[in-house]
């Protein structure tokens, strides 16, 4: 879904919080993602990182599982538990040079929304720093001027709303189902968000595409944010309602 913007905007710069007591990689990890374009902050452990991440919004948390003193577990618990942190909110990536199945799926588990596997490459710190863009817009449930704009007439927009209401109604009761199978789930996502478009589903279309970020992330451990996604559906199939 195209967004209309303002070309004096400036970029996005993605703020980065790095905690990992391996120079090396804290070295890579943090130049890698400045060739990204993100701005970039480092911490050596887990006490460090903690007080950093409470007193400065980040975009994204990439923590290390094995730091000394406070593990990346130990940092993300204080944080979710403390609503006065400024990153209490921010995703969080989990890395480690090993973790099995029962690992990533346990760190899933407590909160991370992936786990990246080193050594990386810069490949995989691109598709890991999409996560710093979730939740940031904050648009709106329906954007009548962009749906007026993609489908041409109000009685248009009306046709089409009836017809995408009822979509996301079966969406709803089958999204348990659709999740389970990645492949079946990220088609329904892309037709998704075509209908999005031209229904102007702000708020949804931005759940969408981070679903789909997430589903590119399945080979470092994703977890997805279905709950977020189901509140959007719902809140959107509510708007939809004629009056």
């Amino acid at each position: 879904m195209a967004y209309i913007t303002d070309d004096l905007t400036p970029p996005f710069q993605p703020h980065v919080l790095v905690a990992d007591d391996d120079a090396t990689s804290r070295c890579f990890l943090g130049d890698g993602l400045r060739q990204l374009g993100a701005c970039v902050a480092l911490g050596v452990d887990g006490h460090s990182a903690l007080e950093c991440a409470r007193s400065e919004a980040f975009d994204l948390l990439l923590l290390d599982c094995r730091m000394p003193g406070m593990d990346a577990v130990g940092v993300l618990t204080a944080l979710r538990n403390d609503p006065g942190a400024a990153s209490a909110c921010s995703p969080a990536v989990a890395s480690s040079a090993e973790l099995d199945a029962n690992d990533q799926r346990a760190l899933l588990a407590a909160g991370f929304h992936a786990v990246l596997l080193k050594p990386c490459s810069l490949q995989d710190l691109r598709e890991i720093l999409q996560l710093a863009t979730i939740d940031r817009r904050h648009a709106p449930v329906l954007d009548d001027g962009l749906a007026l704009k993609t489908a041409g007439t109000p009685v248009v927009v009306q046709a089409l709303r009836g017809l995408f209401r009822q979509e996301l109604t079966n969406i709803d009761a089958q999204l348990d189902d659709l999740s389970a199978d990645a492949g079946a789930f990220e088609a329904r996502l892309h037709k998704l968000r075509s209908s999005c478009g031209f229904c102007g589903a702000a708020s949804l279309a931005e759940h969408v595409v981070s679903l789909q970020q997430h589903l590119k992330l399945a080979h470092h451990g994703a977890m997805l944010p279905l709950s977020d996604f189901r509140r959007s559906l719902r809140q959107t199939i509510e708007a939809l309602q004629v009056p």
